[in-house]
């Protein structure tokens, strides 16, 4: 059992995936269909344990609904255009593209590495502008339709990152990242009025 060596099986596995593009979606219109998305990562640095814990039960479940019969949409992209990855850009004194592209690559080949099922062909970067002209595009809808607005209304703000925190990154008033005690700022904010199309969604 001595020439035994796990890292060899595994690449020699996920070429062989990775030719036969099994993880690639296939029309086939007797089949289900079914999407499975998960938070996409910020690329700031490294994966660490919490990812994979997070990511290994998403690709654990749709392996289960491909071996179901389902015809799985399983993209992966990256949570690029926001201030996570420009704070730590600004921290290692680089250029905050170079630094997110950088880590994009290094958090796809860990993905790749742990064996995760994603469709790569469906990548996204949100800070690419083919994706972020569609954000664009959805809010302008939503104001035109007066579902989006203004208003003054106090948010939860970590001084440390620089950024408004939903309520859920609050955790026992610290911030879910950095630690840092959690301020009140009143601010005007925008706003989607979800209630008038939350019907639509389910």
């Amino acid at each position: 059992m001595n020439d035994y060596n796990p890292q060899k099986i595994d690449e020699k596995w996920q070429q062989k995936w990775e030719e036969a593009k099994i993880f690639e979606v296939q029309k086939d219109p007797k089949k289900k269909k079914y999407y499975i998305l998960e938070m996409y990562p910020y690329p700031s640095g490294k994966l660490h344990i919490g990812h994979l814990r997070n990511y290994t039960v998403g690709d654990a479940f749709t392996r289960f609904k491909r071996m179901c019969g389902f015809q799985i949409l399983y993209p992966m992209g990256y949570d690029s255009f926001g201030l996570p990855a420009e704070n730590a850009a600004i921290d290692e004194g680089v250029n905050p593209e170079e630094w997110t592209n950088l880590n994009i690559d290094i958090v796809r080949n860990q993905l790749k590495r742990i064996g995760l099922s994603y469709d790569w062909t469906r990548e996204i970067h949100s800070h690419d502008p083919n994706y972020f002209k569609w954000d664009q595009w959805f809010f302008l809808k939503m104001f035109e339709k007066d579902l989006a607005y203004r208003e003054d209304s106090y948010i939860n703000w970590c001084p440390q990152c620089a950024t408004v925190l939903a309520n859920e990154q609050v955790q026992g008033g610290h911030c879910w990242r950095c630690n840092s005690e959690v301020e009140q700022k009143f601010l005007t904010q925008w706003f989607l009025k979800i209630r008038s199309y939350a019907e639509e969604l389910l």
